[in-house]
């Protein structure tokens, strides 16, 4: 067995993976994402996949993404920063202040979910 750390394109596919699977209308968290890869203090790098996603095909809903109180702090890496408020809308995600409404409802958890 090699003591080897994957390579980072190789853990972001696997996270590319988990957000793939967030149904239409829910969100999840960094935190749960880095959980649901067995790193449960990876929230940070699991921003960075986000962050690291844009154009990929199939497409990465990164807007799904958000922080463990529901607020959209990856929306300074949209353009325009609006823009993932406004996905949100489109899936019927209420958001008010930059804080989803009904966090705890809408909440997906990938460990419960896919594990």
């Amino acid at each position: 067995m090699s003591n080897t750390k994957p390579a980072k394109e190789n853990i972001y596919e696997i996270i590319y993976e988990i957000v793939r699977t967030v149904p239409k209308g829910r969100v999840t968290t960094y935190g749960a994402v880095a959980a649901a890869i067995g790193v449960k203090s990876g929230a940070r790098m699991v921003g960075y996949a986000m962050n690291s996603c844009a154009g990929l095909k199939p497409a990465v809903p990164a807007h799904r993404v958000v922080n463990r109180n529901g607020m959209l702090t990856g929306k300074h890496h949209f353009s325009p920063p609006e823009k993932m408020e406004q996905l949100l809308k489109k899936e019927g995600v209420k958001v008010k202040d930059d804080i989803v409404v009904d966090f705890e409802q809408l909440f997906w958890d990938p460990v419960k979910e896919l594990l």
